[in-house]
């Protein structure tokens, strides 16, 4: 039985929360490195005014071409041709941050929930720092980064984003579990 419980962990997965919260906007508002993959399409303006005229229901998320429901030989064609991409829209409106920023606060709240569950079943009190950010380093950065992979496989995310998005997955990871080690109960 390990002497570490879920309850212990409250505080580094609280403070692991607003470290990597503050590491994130670094990187997104400081370093920049990742909101270069980000480009604005060409006739902004003109692909605005089309995606209005079809009055799509948002939110939503589309695939073109669209494989279900076509025959083989027309969809390969339309594969060949091109353009294949995937369309998120988002409800328009007034864009604050707020929000988001809180979702993502939670978010990294619930990274560091399921690192502590991992880390409280595989260490004790007696872990120390190293151990400790050996255990909770390549989970968070699984979580932090994973996703994205599935992203280039399947719906066109550049290997380059994806490869920067792991690059801050690493760093992220790395925040949270140097926070573990830090504040692990002895």
């Amino acid at each position: 039985m390990h002497d570490v419980t879920l309850p212990m962990l409250w505080l580094p997965i609280v403070v692991s929360a607003v470290i990597v919260w503050i590491g994130s906007s670094v990187i997104w508002m400081g370093l920049k490195y990742e909101n270069v993959e980000w480009r604005q399409v060409p006739g902004e303006d003109n692909l605005l005014e089309a995606l209005r005229k079809l009055n799509l229901p948002v939110p939503g998320q589309y695939v073109f071409p669209h494989m279900m429901g076509q025959g083989a030989d027309l969809v390969a064609k339309k594969m060949e041709e091109g353009p294949v991409g995937v369309l998120l829209l988002k409800t328009p409106g007034k864009f604050g941050m707020g929000g988001h920023l809180v979702q993502m606060f939670v978010f990294y709240l619930v990274v560091g929930l399921f690192s502590a569950y991992i880390a409280s079943h595989a260490l004790s009190a007696s872990s120390d720092y190293l151990r400790v950010f050996q255990i909770v380093g390549p989970v968070a950065f699984m979580a932090h980064g994973f996703a994205l992979v599935p992203e280039a496989i399947w719906f066109g995310r550049t290997w380059k984003s994806v490869c920067k998005g792991l690059l801050s997955a690493l760093i992220l990871g790395g925040l949270t579990a140097g926070t573990f080690g830090w504040l692990w109960p002895h």
